[in-house]
């Protein structure tokens, strides 16, 4: 893909093993802390998609001792922002306009978040503004998707 975001290349000079993502989920992190309340990890980054899980530890357990609902949408903006990332080329921009959450089963394990686009758009033929929703399966341990979020992302040319 040509115009790749500066992410994504940073992404793909890493390598594809556990330092390297532990590097680059460092790094995502420094550039947006907020994402680092569920450390997150980055396990797959492809245009169209990513995966990311995070740990059940006591910071982002709720009430119950499970992950929390909050907890788990910060995973689901983690994934879709990575995807996005990675997806989204130079010649434009993104920025998360909604998100619609449904919270399917307690989740009483770290998690995965999966965001996956079925195809991804011609870049060349958004000349406005476009909504583009981005899913994400959010599983537990045991692959039971917990949480499903769609976020619409706003695309624009620069």
């Amino acid at each position: 893909m040509g115009n790749e975001s500066a992410t994504y290349r940073g992404w793909k000079k890493l390598p594809d093993n556990r330092i390297g993502h532990a590097l680059f989920s460092l790094g995502m992190v420094a550039r947006v802390p907020y994402f680092g309340t569920i450390l997150p990890n980055v396990t797959v980054l492809e245009p169209g998609h990513c995966e990311v899980s995070a740990p059940k530890w006591i910071g982002i357990h709720n009430h119950l001792g499970t992950f929390h609902a909050i907890a788990a949408c910060n995973l689901a903006e983690v994934a879709m922002g990575m995807l996005s990332e990675a997806t989204v080329p130079d010649t434009h921009r993104w920025i998360p306009k909604s998100m619609n959450v449904q919270y399917l089963r307690k989740a009483n394990s770290g998690l995965r978040a999966v965001a996956k686009l079925e195809t991804v758009p011609d870049f060349a033929a958004i000349t406005e503004g476009t909504d583009l929703v981005i899913p994400v399966a959010i599983y537990d341990n045991n692959g039971t998707e917990v949480v499903h979020a769609d976020i619409t992302t706003w695309i624009t040319p620069k």
